[in-house]
C-alpha cells in the first residue's frame, strides 16, 4: 500500500461518516498550522464524489472558505500575537523559528505572489496566514491573494481529482513531481488575463 493510499484508508471513514463536514473541518484546521492531511482530505473527498457518494459542489464549495477561513485566522494570530506567541506555542504543531524565518523570507522577497501558490506547498500551506500576519501584510492584499490561491488549490486537487477519477490516483505522483511549477505558471497566467480584461473594459468605459 502506498502512502497515499495508506492515507485514503484513515481519511476515507471520517468522509462517509461526516461528508462535506469533514473535509471542511480537517482544511480549515491544516490551513493555521495543525498537522492534519488537508490536501489527502480533498482529493480523498473529491474521488469519494466522483463515485458517487458525495456532491461535488458543495464539496468545493466547503474547500474552498474552509481554506480561506483558516488562513485568515492564522493571519490573525500572526498579526495580533506576533512572532514571540506563535513561537511559543507553535512547537507543539511543528511551527519552528527557522521553519518561520524560512517562510518570511520568502514573504519578504515576493508578497502577494506567495500567497497565491503557497497551498501548493506543504510547509507554506500551513504557514502562510501566521506569516502574513506576522510581517504585517496588508489584510485586504492578503485577503484578495489568499482568496484566488485557495481558488486555484481547490480547483486543481478538488475539481481535478473528480474530473480524472480512478485515474488520479496514477496521475499522482506525477503531478507532484511537476505540478507546482506548472501551477503556479498557469495562476500567473490566469491573473495577467483576468488584469488585461478589467483594464480593456474600463478602457471603453
Amino acid at each position: 500500500m502506498t502512502g497515499l493510499e495508506h492515507a485514503f484508508a484513515w481519511i476515507e471513514p471520517f468522509l462517509r461518516e461526516y461528508g462535506v463536514a469533514a473535509a471542511f473541518a480537517v482544511v480549515f484546521f491544516e490551513s493555521f498550522g495543525a498537522p492534519v492531511p488537508g490536501e489527502s482530505m480533498v482529493i480523498g473527498s473529491a474521488l469519494l464524489a466522483a463515485k458517487g457518494d458525495m456532491n461535488i459542489g458543495p464539496l468545493l464549495g466547503a474547500v474552498w472558505l474552509a481554506a480561506v477561513l483558516g488562513d485568515n485566522v492564522g493571519y490573525a494570530i500572526g498579526r495580533f500575537g506576533g512572532r514571540r506567541l506563535v513561537l511559543r506555542h507553535g512547537a507543539r504543531v511543528g511551527i519552528t523559528e527557522p521553519r518561520l524565518v524560512k517562510v518570511e523570507a520568502f514573504f519578504k522577497r515576493f508578497g502577494g505572489e506567495i500567497v497565491l501558490v503557497a497551498r501548493f506547498v506543504v510547509v507554506l500551506r500551513q504557514l502562510n496566514g501566521i506569516t502574513a500576519g506576522t510581517v504585517a501584510m496588508p489584510w485586504a492584499k492578503f485577503l484578495l491573494y489568499n482568496a484566488l490561491g485557495a481558488a486555484l488549490w481547490t480547483a486543481v486537487w478538488g475539481y481535478g481529482a473528480y474530473a480524472l477519477g480512478h485515474h488520479m490516483t496514477a496521475l499522482l505522483p506525477w503531478v507532484h513531481r511537476f505540478g507546482y511549477a506548472l501551477v503556479a505558471l498557469v495562476g500567473v497566467v490566469l491573473l495577467v488575463v483576468v488584469a488585461v480584461h478589467l483594464w480593456k473594459r474600463r478602457s471603453y468605459e
